[in-house]
């Protein structure tokens, strides 16, 4: 597959995600169903953490099957999803924050807290909700930075590659 044709494939697959995230019914999990809900968010962050590790991996040993740029974006797309969902469903329960009444002022909260901006429009006001918060901020500190990384050294690895195939052409 092409370049195009991987940028196609991952720009459908964001589009899925972004979809499946206003569809599926999220606001049956929070604070009524922990057990289901905390199951389902660390199993989500777990394999999510997992899979990025083992794309870190490939790109650390250099591995010449490593499709990093596709992966690792979708992984930190679907990161964004888990979160946003996780934040729309403990905001059902009254007192945990204030400001976040929608799906897409969850997803808008996740993408400030990721960005680090904190507007301060949606805040975290319950015990439960500000643990998600700071786990978010971790995660990201920690996977999602790592993963970036990784992506960019691969990128200068492969751009590094073609240039030193062209000079001698």
């Amino acid at each position: 597959m092409g370049t195009v044709g991987r940028w196609i494939l991952g720009l459908g697959l964001l589009a899925a995600m972004t979809t499946a995230f206003y569809l599926l019914p999220i606001n049956k999990l929070g604070p009524d169903r922990p057990a289901a809900s905390w199951t389902i968010f660390v199993l989500a962050l777990v394999s999510i953490a997992a899979l990025l590790l083992k794309e870190i991996r490939d790109v650390l040993l250099e591995r010449p099957d490593t499709r990093p740029g596709l992966v690792i974006p979708l992984l930190m797309g679907l990161t964004v999803m888990v979160f946003a969902s996780t934040y729309y469903a403990l905001a059902t329960h009254p007192g945990q924050f204030d400001g976040l009444y929608t799906r897409t002022d969850a997803l808008y909260f996740t993408i400030v807290t990721l960005a680090t901006v904190g507007y301060g429009d949606i805040t975290p006001s319950g015990q439960v909700s500000r643990v998600v918060t700071m786990m978010q901020i971790l995660y990201s500190f920690v996977f999602l930075t790592a993963a970036g990384t990784a992506l960019a050294q691969q990128m200068r690895t492969r751009l590094g590659e073609r240039a030193g195939r062209n000079g001698r052409s």
